[in-house]
């Protein structure tokens, strides 16, 4: 599950869960935290590159400038009732960065910075006010200069970027506050201004967890600062469920991907189908318990008849009585004539 790999063993299974944002027995657990005001966790990506490609520090800079990305898949869910908020936020050597916040008005937007001499690329995702209390999950993928978002698994959104197709050098990627001074835009200091506050659940930074790295592995590449406690934030409640059901139409005006029905028609959809395919069984059932009742029926007759006639064939008295009244009727019938 949700991308975790299991191998079959003599006495049972295990599933490996190490590079996913889950964990548990079958890799389907989320892990949460709550994010008091202020709170920050920020993952250096340097530290990890460096242990992976077992160089030293002395080195790293030299590791970092062939370090460049043409794709991301980042995933997560967030439950607040803060604006402004940033969410997510990925940045480079070359002042470089990506940031996912939530709007003053709550809308989600994805800013990408791919040219530090450019402005970031800006899409918003015109849905409602996300800062309402319930879970939301993101998904964003970026193909060089196309990029894809998708929220509570109803359509994608397709973009194009116009900065660039290249993230060089990541630096580091940040949950929570920012920490000391960034060249960002106004609307990611806006929102950096006071973090973020709530839950955030499943973070996934391609094959990196940096949530899960922070609560459940002693990691050197992870700094946390103010009060992070892990939680239960993340599992889905029945409001939750209720408000994902929820009909919404995207109204940015880039091409979409998907036009998709919602995800509350295809449940709609498949009830309807459901109910169909019981009540044509229970009509089924129902006829085949009217014939049975019929053919029980008619036994029941046959069974009279056959007694009846046992019976006379038994009593004398009763073939006597029988041929005495047929004589008579007989007799009734014959007429003398005189001349």
């Amino acid at each position: 599950h949700n991308g975790g790999k299991c191998t079959e063993k003599y006495n049972g299974f295990s599933c490996d869960c190490t590079f996913i944002a889950y964990t548990g027995p079958f890799c389907k657990k989320e892990v949460s935290a709550q994010f008091a005001a202020g709170a920050s966790v920020v993952y250096n990506f340097q530290d990890y590159y460096a242990i992976a490609k077992n160089v030293s520090s002395s080195h790293v800079s030299s590791l970092y400038a062939d370090t460049v990305l043409t794709r991301e898949v980042i995933t997560f869910s967030f439950r607040t009732t803060q604006t402004p908020s940033l969410l997510l936020f990925v940045n480079s050597f070359y002042k470089e960065y990506l940031s996912v916040i939530l709007s003053k008005n709550g809308t989600l937007q994805v800013r990408y910075r791919l040219d530090n001499h450019q402005d970031p690329d800006v899409f918003s995702i015109n849905v409602r006010n996300l800062a309402d209390g319930h879970l939301h999950h993101v998904k964003i993928v970026r193909e060089e200069d196309t990029l894809f978002v998708e929220l509570n698994q109803h359509a994608t959104m397709k973009f194009t970027l116009s900065s660039g197709t290249e993230f060089r050098a990541i630096k580091s990627l940040v949950l929570g506050k920012i920490l000391g001074d960034t060249d960002v835009d106004q609307e990611t200091l806006k929102a950096n201004s006071l973090g973020f506050i709530g839950c955030l659940s499943s973070v996934q930074f391609n094959h990196i967890a940096p949530l899960k790295a922070t609560l459940h592995m002693s990691s050197a590449s992870v700094m946390v600062k103010g009060q992070i406690s892990e939680s239960s934030c993340g599992e889905i409640s029945r409001a939750d469920s209720a408000s994902s059901e929820t009909t919404h139409s995207f109204a940015d005006h880039s091409r979409p991907l998907d036009e998709g029905k919602p995800l509350a028609n295809a449940l709609r959809s498949d009830s309807a189908v459901i109910g169909g395919v019981i009540a044509v069984v229970i009509f089924i059932l129902l006829c085949v318990a009217a014939i049975s009742v019929r053919i029980y029926q008619q036994k029941d007759t046959y069974k009279e008849s056959d007694t009846k006639v046992s019976e006379n064939e038994d009593n004398p008295g009763v073939i006597l009585k029988s041929e005495l009244n047929m004589q008579n009727t007989i007799h009734e019938n014959q007429k003398e004539y005189f001349f």
